[in-house]
């Protein structure tokens, strides 16, 4: 008769070893299938900068576009349904930002959740008596650091048609899931070397300042004013900024669009028409 406790130890092990290899087979498989051509048909009129990428860039968009959409879950908010269309296009916005990058996709992320349009969010606000009060704000993205974004459908499509403008509202807040992957959502994402997080601070700390007294006194910049509220937003927006414009901004902030260029590891100025 077989020794109960051995078998209920190797089910045990079965079960650890189908635990950790599943995911990594079924990922796999994913990454490895034909990028489906109803998909490449989806980047052409959505998101039309793919047309610009070198071939290598276009290969590893595809690729990482595949692993998103295998691991990311899409929830459809206010009725609206996600499809494969809305699948592709968000997840090109965020895979655009992992290129050439030894990164995760996103591996602090779990649900992207999708409006068909802008969409109305609880804010807590403070006028100059000191009284709070609970305010509605139309908001057409967020990110959360629980592992979950929130976009506005229609607004994802408006940006990638305007892909010069340096308003994108997906690129915006996957930017912010980038900065949180340290740990806190401060404008400082994962950077490797200590050297680099001393040039970083000092750039950033530079041009945030900057974009402050610009707001403050009201002149017009390259760079959306909205990023002078905080750190975190500056990264973001200098992120929409760099993709978008980026001749521009390696002209008027050299020095930021030098540390945006290490840490992305592409120059968008080679994509241009």
């Amino acid at each position: 008769m077989p020794d109960t406790s051995l078998i209920l130890l190797l089910l045990i092990l079965l079960g650890i070893a189908v635990w950790f290899v599943w995911p990594r087979y079924t990922l796999s498989r994913a990454v490895e299938e034909p990028f489906p051509k109803e998909w490449r048909n989806t980047l052409m009129r959505n998101f039309p900068v793919y047309r610009r990428l070198p071939t290598d860039l276009q290969l590893q968009l595809k690729r990482r576009i595949k692993q998103f959409i295998h691991e990311k879950d899409f929830v459809g908010c206010a009725d609206f349904e996600v499809d494969d269309e809305v699948r592709v296009t968000i997840a090109a916005s965020a895979c655009l930002l992992l290129l050439n990058r030894d990164t995760d996709v996103y591996a602090g992320l779990h649900y992207i959740l999708v409006y068909p349009d802008a969409f109305l969010v609880k804010r807590e606000t403070t006028d100059s008596t000191g009284l709070q009060t609970m305010k509605q704000t139309g908001v057409l993205g967020e990110s959360w650091s629980n592992g979950k974004v929130i976009l506005s459908w229609q607004d994802v499509l408006k940006g990638n048609s305007k892909f010069n403008n340096g308003s994108n509202v997906a690129i915006h807040e996957f930017a912010h899931q980038l900065d949180h992957e340290s740990g806190s959502t401060n404008g400082s994402p994962l950077l490797g070397a200590a050297s680099r997080y001393e040039r970083w601070a000092a750039v950033f700390t530079d041009e945030f300042k900057r974009l402050q007294q610009a707001a403050y006194q009201g002149d017009r910049t390259l760079i959306d004013q909205y990023g002078a509220t905080e750190p975190a937003e500056f990264f973001a927006v200098v992120t929409e900024t760099f993709f978008e414009k980026p001749v521009q901004m390696s002209k008027q902030h050299p020095a930021l669009f030098k540390e945006l260029q290490g840490y992305y590891k592409v120059d968008p100025r080679d994509w241009l028409d």
